[in-house]
């Protein structure tokens, strides 16, 4: 994984309804957050998650998380949501994710989400569609 190329960013504003009763995000929001920067890197690629269910009867469920917290995010703050893919397999992507606040630079959030795509018939881990592998970069 070459930890200086930027990635796939996605912008996200932080509403009332992200912060807890301190008035800070919610720590499992960030979960959320990057949950949909993949989303966005897929549809990037010309994938959509229900077209995927529909014709190829997969879904792509979350298998592993390791997370840090490195400082809170605010209501009203504008975030920038970083996915680096750092692993390709056969039937799973792991992702290096981070949470960042670009008006001073702070690293907020940083982990590893692994992910499994998923047979919906079986409910087992299927092969990434070839259609899909092809068009996802590989790793360095």
């Amino acid at each position: 994984m070459n930890d200086e190329s930027p990635g796939f960013v996605w912008p996200i504003r932080v509403y009332y309804e992200d912060t807890d009763a301190g008035g800070v995000v919610y720590y499992a929001n960030y979960l959320k957050f990057m949950e949909r920067a993949r989303s966005e890197w897929l549809r990037s690629l010309g994938f959509e998650q229900d077209l995927l269910l529909q014709q190829d009867g997969i879904i792509f469920a979350v298998r592993q998380v390791e997370l840090g917290y490195h400082a809170p995010a605010r209501f009203n703050d504008n975030l920038e949501v970083i996915a680096r893919l750092s692993q390709k397999g056969r039937a799973s992507l792991t992702f290096f994710q981070e949470v960042v606040r670009p008006s001073d630079s702070q690293l907020l959030c940083r982990g590893t989400i692994k992910i499994a795509c998923v047979n919906m018939e079986t409910m087992r881990p299927t092969p990434i569609p070839k259609k899909l592998l092809m068009e996802i970069p590989d790793v360095d």
